[in-house]
């Protein structure tokens, strides 16, 4: 089939979004996000593969072939050939997930002038959970901290929602609908934000960018996650525990949050604090910023609330998620505020709770 053409709209639309990016003077932006992510509308995808053996096998090296489908806005079908295989850490256990998160491996060749131009290898988070409706609320959630997070800092991975149709060519073409959401490669946002991949074993905190640490360390306490370390990982993995790291010689580095599914805010059943900390559940927060990076909380703090309106107004706007999802939401979100509405609050909360 041939490939979708990119419109005049969307280059204008690129071309207003690059604009803008330059006016309001967003930090490390050099070009606009791929055409992948510049749209918010959700993507109907099919996806064709031997997803029972796929997920009998779970092998994190072996690629399967698989058959990529997606309607492009002229309600045209492009269909690519990719490989496929599952990844992850906690939930590519069967016990924790049925249907484990997955990779996607496109043949640039073949996405040139279309939607997914430039996309090699993009990460998918899935339902987890094939038996329970419940699990597609968790996907739109963890889906929100990624575009709640972009809204605090550019310096962030992108994210587009899918309907996936997931067909099971090894049960007889059965079908099974849900969400998904794909994950901007760190190659494409090191491009977006003009900074290296660094691949290390270890940094120490004093190389990283204060501000960004900080901003990080207070979203990390937004979502009530103690999965996470900006500086370190386990033996012989690229560091970091859920951060990638870019930066340029000469420069502090960016430690960038990723994995969100541990988090208070999505509130998935088989999400736990970190066993160290002491904490009951998720639910409860638990500030890990540096003490001697408190002088930039004041500053964390303040673009939260100003980003207040935006954040709930993300938030309100997912058509997809249930009423109940909303309001547990909310309720967490409201929390934060209020225990930060106060200077007082912020000592108790924040800056005695550092490490």
């Amino acid at each position: 089939m041939g490939n979708e053409k990119i419109s005049i709209c969307t280059q204008l639309a690129a071309a207003y979004l690059l604009a803008l990016l330059v006016m309001t003077g967003v930090a490390h932006a050099s070009q606009y996000p791929d055409l992948l992510f510049i749209d918010d509308d959700i993507i109907e995808v099919r996806i064709e593969a031997p997803f029972r053996t796929i997920m009998r096998n779970r092998s994190t090296d072996e690629e399967t072939p698989a058959i990529f489908q997606y309607s492009d806005s002229n309600g045209d079908t492009l269909q690519f050939d990719i490989g496929l295989r599952t990844r992850g850490h906690f939930r590519q256990q069967p016990d924790i997930c049925d249907f484990t998160p997955l990779r996607l491996n496109f043949k640039k060749s073949e996405t040139k002038g279309t939607l997914l131009d430039h996309q090699d290898k993009l990460k998918l988070v899935t339902h987890c959970k094939s038996s329970s409706p419940r699990y597609r609320q968790y996907v739109l959630s963890e889906y929100l901290v990624y575009k709640i997070f972009n809204v605090m800092t550019d310096v962030s991975f992108r994210v587009r929602l899918l309907r996936v149709t997931y067909v099971d060519t090894a049960r007889d073409d059965r079908e099974k609908v849900s969400l998904a959401f794909l994950i901007e490669h760190r190659d494409r946002l090191s491009k977006r934000i003009d900074s290296a991949v660094i691949e290390t074993s270890r940094i120490s905190f004093p190389d990283l960018n204060p501000d960004y640490t900080n901003l990080a360390s207070v979203f990390h306490y937004f979502i009530g996650n103690t999965d996470f370390s900006p500086i370190a990982t386990a033996i012989d993995k690229n560091c970091c525990h859920n951060h990638s790291l870019f930066g340029n010689e000469g420069e502090k580095i960016y430690s960038v949050p990723y994995d969100f599914d541990m988090t208070g805010f999505v509130n998935a059943p088989h999400a736990r604090p970190n066993p160290r900390f002491k904490l009951r559940n998720v639910r409860d927060r638990r500030y890990r910023g540096r003490c001697f990076n408190n002088s930039h909380i004041p500053a964390s703090v303040e673009r939260f609330f100003v980003r207040r309106e935006e954040i709930y107004a993300l938030i309100d706007r997912q058509d997809l998620m249930t009423g109940a999802t909303r309001k547990s939401m909310l309720r967490f979100v409201d929390d934060f505020y209020k225990s930060l509405n106060r200077p007082e609050k912020i000592s108790k909360e924040l800056n005695k709770d550092c490490v």
